[in-house]
């Protein structure tokens, strides 16, 4: 057995009276690949920040031994220093700085306390190149894919002599290549001699990489499961995740038929003025009522410009073709004409475009029909109460109360706000774009619950998404779209991975 690079003893952390986590206990074998796993709002980022210096020493209890020392980090820097680097979601990268100035930050190579930019970009081609990114040093950040600025994280942190890299969600943002790209680095790393423990909600990833995975819930240790004997498989994660088995993660309909279209569109293509280019090509498609239409595609196809065209052109795009609605040729010049219509769209970005985090989750959900909560003008707060209850329960949304700031709730949580905020308009078409993103398999479910009983009561759901699972088996038809085109369309029944990713790569 190797020996343990990190152990982390009985922490226990507190935030004003709740206990974030009680006498965690997480250990990590040099060498290996380990992933944390756990609903939201189960400690792991929390547990992250204990490691990473983020909450320093003397705010929480329990000890840190790593390397074979005992740490006492009380700033970021002391774990840096001592070879611990964390990749967060959100990249703390300088967009209008190149890819060398990103990667040597605030680790500057120096001469004589000058620094030598010549020795600086060759040594960051080497890093990009152990990365296996193939770009110019000098290009800017701001340039780059989501999933390219990902590898220059990385490369920033192996050019600190990193012996344990922490990556917390590193797929959340990237298309199935890009993430293929990276848990394959992360392999190459660890040949290399480099650990690596991830955060991730994506049960495949885990099983594809995890030599070992370990289960919090609810601030404490469950489990620790190896792969090497078998452990590490979807049911038992899931198990020890929600503390209960979740026989099909996709709950299925008993009614699936379908009446009349909805939406339809004829020739639809949308010219985008600031791109200079189509971004939406000649698409056909419809939208029956009471359906779930997934709409699959890679990152960069179109599938967010498409709904953004349809719900009231809110980017201004400069559109030609037929948009029917209930058997109408219809114009919606604004996003207020596609609500007024019955369209919602839940935005694929909650935290920047869904929600006010600074405000409370009633304030959150009325958010987009004050109307239907005032009287002359004046927001009725009985009534703004009174519809806040009403989707808190519907939605199962777990909260202290409805003056809990969304900001603190799990990714979840603040999901159902931005699903209850839209169903408050009363539409008759949601358009869901990644509606499961950055969410546990347990909030899934219940995710996919409410979207069912939404067709139940004869609502029509678009469904973006970049998982292939989700959209086979949630959807009833699934479009696939590449380059702004729709490259096929397949019922259901007859879609499988295979055919969606052969026509997202037309």
């Amino acid at each position: 057995m190797n020996k343990y690079l990190l152990e982390m003893n009985d922490i226990s952390k507190e935030f004003t009276g709740v206990k974030a986590l009680s006498d965690v206990n997480f250990k990590v074998e040099e060498g290996e690949i380990h992933c944390l796993i756990g609903e939201n709002g189960a400690g792991k980022s929390t547990l992250m920040k204990v490691l990473s210096g983020v909450y320093p020493f003397g705010t929480y209890t329990g000890d840190i031994v790593f390397d074979g020392a005992v740490q006492q980090f009380n700033k970021i820097s002391d774990s840096v220093n001592t070879g611990i680097a964390i990749i967060y979601q959100e990249l703390a990268l300088f967009p209008d700085l190149s890819v060398y100035e990103n990667i040597f930050a605030g680790n500057e190579v120096k001469i004589g306390g000058f620094i030598d930019w010549n020795r600086t970009i060759v040594e960051a081609r080497k890093l990009l190149k152990k990365v296996k990114l193939d770009v110019n040093p000098d290009t800017l950040v701001r340039d780059l894919s989501v999933g390219k600025r990902q590898l220059v994280e990385i490369a920033k942190a192996l050019s600190k002599d990193v012996k344990l890299l922490i990556l917390d969600e590193p797929t959340a943002a990237l298309n199935e290549d890009d993430s293929e790209n990276l848990l394959g680095l992360l392999k190459d790393l660890k040949k290399q001699g480099i650990t690596s423990i991830m955060i991730s909600h994506k049960l495949k990833e885990v099983i594809h990489i995890a030599d070992k995975a370990t289960v919090l819930r609810d601030g404490k240790t469950i489990c620790t499961l190896d792969a090497s004997i078998g452990e590490v498989t979807e049911g038992v994660i899931i198990k020890n995740m929600v503390g209960r088995a979740i026989e099909d993660i996709y709950p299925k309909r008993i009614n699936k038929t379908h009446s009349e279209n909805i939406l339809e569109l004829h020739n639809w293509s949308a010219y985008d003025p600031q791109l200079g280019r189509q971004v939406i090509k000649n698409v056909n498609l419809h939208v029956k009522k009471g359906e779930i239409v997934g709409i699959a595609g890679l990152m960069g196809s179109g599938r967010t410009e498409l709904a953004l065209s349809i719900f009231g052109n809110a980017k201004s795009y400069k559109l030609e073709g037929d948009l029917v609605w209930n058997d109408t040729l219809t114009m919606l010049k604004h996003t207020r004409d596609a609500i007024k219509a019955g369209i919602a769209y839940v935005t694929e970005d909650r935290k920047d475009d869904g929600l006010f985090l600074l405000q409370d989750i009633k304030s959150n959900i009325s958010a987009a029909n004050l109307g239907g909560i005032s009287n002359n003008g004046i927001i009725n707060d009985n009534e703004e109460i009174k519809v806040a209850e009403r989707y808190h329960s519907s939605l199962h949304i777990k909260a202290s109360s409805l003056e809990q700031l969304v900001g603190n709730l799990s990714g979840g949580n603040q999901q159902k706000v931005s699903i209850g905020k839209w169903l408050f308009v009363g539409p008759k078409l949601l358009i869901l774009d990644e509606p499961t993103r950055g969410i546990d398999v347990g909030a899934k479910f219940e995710i996919y619950t409410v979207m069912n009983e939404l067709i139940d009561q004869g609502l029509s759901i678009i469904m973006i998404s970049s998982e292939l699972g989700e959209v086979l088996g949630m959807s009833d038809r699934v479009y696939v779209m590449a380059q702004g085109e729709i490259k096929g369309e397949l019922p259901v029944e007859e879609a499988n991975q295979e055919k969606i990713m052969e026509l997202a790569t037309q």
